[in-house]
Order: C-alpha cells, then structure tokens, then sequence
C-alpha cells in the first residue's frame, strides 16, 4: 500500500486575491542567487531607464484560431492548489499539478502528502476523462519540515519507497508523470536542512531511482534553475544537468524571476541582468542537454521585488492597472520584452503576446521542445497570454 495522504492547507506559499503578493520558492531563489553570483545593482542606480519609454498598445484577445497541436512540443500549465479556476485544456499539451511535498519526521521518511484540499486536485485530475491525450503530473515542492529532500535523498531505501510511492499515486489517479522540483540540491529556500557535501550527487540518484521505478509509461521532468551546478565550499549546489540528463523527459527552465524591478525578470537577451533566457539554455547547452529537452519558463506575472510589497502582480492585474499613472507595455527592444512604468519610473518587467512570440521564434530555431509558464491562473480572461504560449509553441 502507498503512503501518500492528504495534508491541511499549507502555509509556505502566499498568494493573495489580487495577485499583488507572491511569495514562493522562487522569491527566495532570487535573493539567494544575488550572494552567490556577487552581482553589483547598487552601481546602476534604483530607476535606471531601458532603451526606450515608448507605450505601444497590446493586444488581449490573443484573437484569431488556434495552431493546430504540433505532435512532440509542450506548451505546459502549472496550476496551483490555491488556484480557482477549471483550466482550459485547448491552451497547454501538459499540466503540472502544484504542489506535494515529502514528509521526513525525525529523520524518516513518511510519504507524502498533497498540499491544499484534495477537491481541488480531483477537479484537476478529472481533466483527463474528456481530454486523454492531456499529460498531467504531480509537482514536488521541498517540504516545509523535517529535512525534506535532502535527508530523503540521503537513503537507498528511502528514495525507493518514495519512488514506489509516487508509482502508486500515478496508477491510482490515472495521471502521467513526476515533475519534480528541489529548489535547490545544496540550499533549500524552506526548511534550512541542505547539505552540500552531497546533496548534488544524492538528486542524481533520486532522479535515477524514480526513473527506474516509473519506467517508460511516465513522464519525469524537472523544474530547472538558470544555471548547472556550482562549486561551493565544502561541496556543490544546484543540479548536475549533464548526470541528471539521462533519466528525464525534459526541463522545464525557470527563465523568471531572475532579476527585480528596474531590471527585466525574463529578458530573452538582457546582460545588465542576473542572468536571461539565452544564458540560462545556453548553460544547458553548454552541458551536453540535447536542446529538444528543453523548455522555456514564460512568468504570467509582473515582478516587483524580492523583499517589499507587492513583491508582484499577475498579468491580468497588470492591464487593469490605473492609465492616468501607469504605462503598460513600454517596450525594450534589446530584451524583447514590455515593462510598466509608474509615473514615468520603472515599475514591474513582465511579458505579454508579443514577447511570447518573439521567445518562441526563438527557442524553435535552437530546436526546443516548448514553453511552460507559472501559473494559469496569473492570465486575463480572455487567456490572452496562454493562447500567445501555444501559438509561438505551435508555430511551423
């Protein structure tokens, strides 16, 4: 019998109604990534102008017919526990389901449970049953207590159990794979427990193992940083790209939140930035990942900061936006991406149709596999920024 089992309401994630606060994992990666890579913004000073301050109007119908599906690309949704909406699956081939997360009590591994209320994953899963050929998976987030991943990755047994354990949540709920998503071997952004003598290896061999146990019939994927692994003190950080190749289906690339304001979070090509989207594949690249492996993160959020309020702001809060004081869609050519200003100062970086656009021209021409965004519900009802992801990945 599996071990996995439902779980209260989870407290480590925050999103409020209006999508103007958003802490996650992926706030405090960034904050993380300013110590190690030493990057100096004090120099470029707090409101630093882009190329141009022009405002070109955007379209939000993402009108016209849909692509026609384009057999082996992803446009991937991830959709949250805390989200409300029934998604739409004309928009994405797969779904990430977010989160769950492993329970580690005194050192033991326990299963793992599902964060939220179990309705809502139900309501996702049952997609399925009118959209077979729709992937959906189960996300894993590092939890929130008792060591998570790195004292689970640590036991032969322990990584087994939790393989056979995630093979019997599948078969139960007729869903299609594993994303996981360790932020990150050798740091941890939620419980302090990390070890870097040999976290990195550990993932390797976590990720080997649920191979093994998934076999062929299920997807596995993971959520990949911007760059492959570092050297630290002591040990490494981060995910081994080329060991960890292998075993995967593909990655999906966390090409956002990789600056905040006044910088660009998801430049397609930005070097005033902490890092944009053509270094981060590039470091894929650079590490023998077969670029058909390869997804492109697209954030349908606006971001703010690291560490004030609101740190962001979902794109259909974007456009609602009071005119008489911001610019939407001001645009930087060298970045290929829109901004808003606040009364003529920076104010968020975010994307819209247009950059979706450009980044998939782009990322079909390296030959990718596609583009994933977080999250579903961050777009406008008219799904203007899903039909944008779907027509770039379909694009011949």
């Amino acid at each position: 019998m599996s071990t996995f089992k439902k779980i209260p309401l989870f407290k480590g994630r925050i999103l409020s109604n209006n999508g103007n606060k958003f802490r996650s994992n992926r706030d405090i990666n960034y904050r993380m990534k300013q110590w190690f890579t030493a990057v100096a913004f004090v120099a470029l000073g707090m409101f630093a102008a882009c190329d141009s301050d022009d405002y070109e109007t955007g379209i939000r119908s993402g009108g016209g017919s849909l692509a026609e599906k384009i057999d082996g690309r992803v446009a991937l949704a991830y959709v949250t526990y805390y989200g409300t909406s029934v998604p739409n699956p004309d928009y994405f081939t797969h779904l990430n389901y977010a989160f769950a997360e492993p329970v580690v009590d005194n050192g033991v591994y326990k299963g793992f449970v599902l964060q939220g209320d179990e309705s809502r994953f139900q309501q996702i899963a049952a997609l399925k049953k009118s959209n077979p050929d729709l992937k959906i998976c189960i996300s894993f987030t590092n939890s929130t207590t008792g060591g998570g991943f790195s004292v689970l990755a640590k036991s032969d047994a322990y990584r087994k159990a939790f393989a056979n354990d995630c093979k019997a949540f599948l078969q139960e709920w007729g869903i299609d794979g594993v994303d996981m998503d360790w932020e990150f071997p050798g740091l941890t952004w939620s419980t302090g427990v990390y070890d870097v003598a040999v976290d990195v290896a550990n993932h390797v061999l976590l990720m080997a193992q649920l191979r093994e146990t998934l076999g062929s019939k299920y997807l596995l994927t993971y959520a990949g940083y911007c760059n492959d692994k570092q050297a630290v003190a002591g040990g490494s950080r981060y995910i081994d790209i080329a060991a960890v190749a292998p075993y995967v289906d593909f990655v999906n690339i966390m090409t956002y939140d990789l600056d905040e304001a006044p910088h660009h979070q998801s430049g397609l090509e930005y070097p005033a930035g902490v890092s944009d989207c053509k270094r981060a594949v590039q470091a894929y690249l650079d590490a023998g990942m077969d670029p058909n492996k390869l997804v492109l993160g697209v954030p349908f959020y606006g971001r703010r900061s690291f560490s004030t309020s609101p740190g962001a702001i979902n794109y259909k809060d974007i456009i609602k936006l009071d005119q008489q004081s911001y610019k939407i869609d001001n645009w930087d050519a060298a970045a290929s991406v829109p901004y808003v200003t606040y009364n003529g100062q920076y104010y968020c970086g975010y994307d819209n149709d247009k950059s979706i656009a450009l980044k998939g021209e782009w990322l079909l021409a390296k030959g990718m596999k596609g583009m994933m965004y977080w999250d579903y519900d961050g777009d406008d009802a008219a799904g203007t920024l899903r039909k944008a992801v779907w027509q770039a990945v379909m694009s011949k």
